[in-house]
C-alpha cells in the first residue's frame, strides 16, 4: 500500500466583523475496500463553540462547526494520514445490458442502494444528449469496465480542461455545450451518461498526487481536491474511473467521500452573519507521499 499524508486548508477574510458563522464539511476521509485511514483531523480556527461529526446515510463522514462570537477570519484545516492501494477489477466484465437488467430486478441491499444511485439527483438529471455521449462507449454487448474504460478517454479527448469556462454551480447541459469545465464537471457529465443508460453512478470527491513537471520541485499547497465517477457491478462492487485524466482509478487517488452529485460532498460550505462581505477566499491542498 501506498501512504500519503493530506493536507486541505480553507481560508476566509472578512471585509468586516462576522458575528456567526455555521459551517459543515467533508474532509475527512473513509475507509473503503482498498484505503485504510490511519489519522484524520479537522481543526477550525478561532475555536467553534460547537462542533461535532456524523455519518450521513451513505457512510461519508461529515463535520460541523458553530462559532457564535465576532471574528474576522477563520481557517478550517484537515491533515490525514491514508493507505491506498489498486483496487481490484471484477474478474469478468459482463456485458453492461445485464449489469442495467440485473439491478432493476435485485433485492439485495447493495444493489438497492446502487438502484437510489440510478435516478436524478439535483445537480445530474439523465438526458438525450447525455445518453448519446454514453452510447459511443456503451454499444450492445459492451462489456462493462471496457465501456466505462472507453467513457473516460472519450471525455478526456472531447472536452478541455479549462478553470475558466464554469463554476460550482454550472449545470451539466452548460458543460456540454460548452465542452469544457475541470473534474467536478466531468465527473457530472460521466454521471449522467451513465444514469442515462439506466446505470447507477455516483460522484466520488477526494484528491490525486501530482507531479511537478520535469525539472521542478514540488510546491506546498499546490495540489487540488479532486473528483471522477464510480459504477456498480454486480458481485464485485464500485469501478472508478477518472475523466480529467483518462483512466481508471489507482493508488494514486485518496478518497474521501461520495453522494449523488457534488453538494452531497461539498468540501467546505456554511453561512455567516455579518454587515459586510468576503474579503477572500484561499485554498490549499498538498498531497504528499511518505517514504
Amino acid at each position: 500500500m501506498t501512504t500519503y499524508a493530506v493536507r486541505h486548508v480553507t481560508r476566509y477574510r472578512y471585509a468586516a466583523p462576522v458575528t456567526a458563522s455555521y459551517g459543515q464539511h467533508h474532509l475527512l476521509p473513509r475507509d473503503t475496500a482498498w484505503q485504510r485511514v490511519q489519522d484524520a483531523r479537522v481543526v477550525v480556527t478561532p475555536e467553534p463553540d460547537e462542533q461535532d461529526e456524523h455519518g450521513d446515510l451513505l457512510g461519508n463522514r461529515v463535520g460541523w462547526f458553530a462559532l457564535q462570537h465576532a471574528h474576522t477570519e477563520l481557517e478550517v484545516a484537515a491533515s490525514s494520514r491514508i493507505s491506498v492501494r489498486e483496487p481490484e477489477l471484477p474478474d469478468d466484465d459482463p456485458p453492461w445490458e445485464d449489469v442495467r437488467d440485473h439491478l432493476r430486478d435485485a433485492t439485495d441491499p447493495l444493489a438497492i442502494e446502487a438502484r437510489g444511485l440510478a435516478i436524478d439527483s439535483p445537480l445530474v438529471a439523465a438526458s438525450p444528449a447525455l445518453r448519446a455521449l454514453g452510447q459511443e462507449a456503451f454499444t450492445p454487448g459492451r462489456g462493462v469496465v471496457a465501456a466505462l474504460r472507453d467513457l473516460a478517454s472519450h471525455l478526456h479527448a472531447e472536452f478541455e480542461f479549462d478553470p475558466t469556462a464554469t463554476t460550482v454551480a454550472s449545470p451539466v447541459d452548460e458543460v456540454l455545450a460548452r465542452r469544457a469545465g475541470v473534474c467536478q464537471d466531468f465527473a457530472h457529465v460521466m454521471v449522467g451518461a451513465l444514469r442515462s443508460l439506466r446505470l447507477p453512478a455516483r460522484y466520488v470527491s477526494g484528491y490525486l498526487e501530482t507531479e511537478p513537471p520535469p525539472g521542478m520541485q514540488r510546491l506546498q499547497g499546490a495540489d487540488a481536491s479532486h473528483a471522477w465517477a464510480a459504477l456498480h457491478v454486480p458481485g464485485h462492487g464500485w469501478v472508478d474511473a477518472d475523466p480529467t485524466n483518462d483512466q481508471l482509478v489507482g493508488d494514486r487517488h485518496v478518497t474521501v467521500g461520495w453522494g449523488r452529485d457534488y453538494a452531497d460532498v461539498t468540501p467546505v460550505k456554511g453561512v455567516i452573519q455579518t454587515h459586510g462581505h468576503t474579503e477572500s477566499l484561499v485554498v490549499e491542498v498538498d498531497v504528499e507521499r511518505l517514504a
